[in-house]
């Protein structure tokens, strides 16, 4: 049997970000493995899962302490996902687990959970009603986190469909929360609907996706601007799309165009999907679940807007941006325009010119800058990946 540091000593986080300040494993994960180790070793094959494991600590870690097999596994971003079969495939145990979406095959029978606690209160709310639902009546909830990301607020969520919670004694900055006793419940809260008369949208979110139902200023910023989009674009990508709100705004506003939405979080496709149909814009609005447009062909879009993320994880850090100009260089025809918002004290505007072509500040506003970005027609951005200055 495999030894559990040394599976963990060979976890990587690619294909996401990866730098000396960004790791695989932390000790909310080794806290998670051993507070929860009897209730797994009692478990046995077949009984565990997974929910938002980063990179793979907790399956793999879980897998190799108890020589478990048939784990289900869900996580909501496809980077954590693929580094998670990457590295099972290294250490040998990519046929121990199964990927799953949030819901009753991923939870159906299962008696142990092991999750990283998302900081999104939503999420974890959604994520908790789905175990109370779906999993065993005795089934034990281990989630974790990082102390500094720990709020009471988590607390009172997993007590809204859990009749015990309690907290574990830290260790090394990290806690365990620990829940048990499904409540029965009504219907399930999520997705969640919102009409948007500002815009004229109505919006559909999961608890995962990034702003839920509501509109997120920087995204309105950005509609601000959308006649002055590339006029004549027909093919356009809403790149991390979130619940949709760019894309379907864009669809509504052309009905000739087709917007092809991409973002690596499975319950923000979902909503987008959701969105698109709510709006009657679904056979326009193509929706993705997709890691920065990797998926789609060089050449193949004139138009790409973008309200890229400023962190990775809990991690405040550029590199998640830089990889999404950089494929929006790949992806846009000669001429093509990448319409972007961010907060201006990131200052991107220099690296979205060498990496897509010549970029000017339309608008500005006391947090936010909008910038638009011209493919240009003989350039040769460079490869993604190359995001040295």
């Amino acid at each position: 049997m495999l030894e559990v540091d040394d599976v963990l000593s060979r976890l990587r986080r690619h294909p996401d970000v990866e730098a000396v300040n960004l790791y695989a494993v932390d000790a909310a994960d080794r806290l998670l493995l051993d507070v929860a180790a009897d209730a797994l070793a009692a478990a046995g094959s077949g009984r565990v899962a997974i929910v938002d494991d980063g990179y793979g600590a907790l399956t793999l870690g879980a897998i190799a302490a108890h020589d478990l097999r048939d784990v289900r596994v869900h996580q909501d971003l496809l980077t954590g996902e693929l580094a998670l079969a990457n590295n099972a495939r290294a250490v040998g145990l990519a046929d121990r687990y199964s990927a799953e979406t949030l819901g009753p095959g991923l939870l159906a029978g299962v008696t142990v959970v092991l999750l990283r606690l998302p900081r999104m209160l939503a999420g974890l709310a959604e994520i908790a009603d789905a175990v109370a639902r779906y999993a065993a009546p005795e089934v034990e909830v281990f989630a974790g986190a990082r102390d500094k990301y720990l709020t009471p607020a988590m607390n009172e969520v997993l007590a809204e469909s859990f009749a015990s919670v309690r907290a574990s004694r830290g260790r090394q900055k990290s806690r365990i929360l620990l829940a048990s006793g499904p409540r029965p419940l009504g219907e399930p809260p999520y997705p969640v609907r919102r009409q948007l008369d500002e815009i004229d949208l109505e919006v559909v979110a999961h608890g995962a996706a990034f702003s839920g139902p509501k509109l997120d200023i920087g995204t309105r910023f950005l509609l601000d601007h959308l006649r002055r989009m590339k006029p004549d674009a027909s093919d356009a990508v809403d790149l991390g799309c979130g619940t949709g709100i760019l894309a379907v705004a864009l669809a509504k506003a052309r009905p000739h165009i087709t917007v092809v939405g991409t973002d690596q979080s499975a319950a923000a496709v979902a909503s987008a999907r959701a969105t698109a149909v709510a709006n009657d814009v679904a056979d326009r609005v193509c929706v993705l679940r997709d890691d920065a447009m990797t998926g789609l062909a060089d050449r193949s879009a004139d138009l790409v807007l973008c309200n890229p993320p400023f962190h990775v994880g809990a991690a405040v850090h550029t590199g998640s941006a830089i990889k999404m100009f950089g494929q929006a260089g790949r992806v846009l025809r000669p001429g093509g325009e990448l319409w972007t918002v961010y907060n201006t004290h990131l200052n991107y505007r220099g690296v979205m010119q060498r990496m897509v072509g010549r970029t000017e500040i339309v608008s500005r506003n006391a947090k936010f800058t909008v910038t638009r970005s011209v493919r240009g027609l003989h350039d040769t951005p460079p490869e993604p990946g190359n995001t040295d200055s």
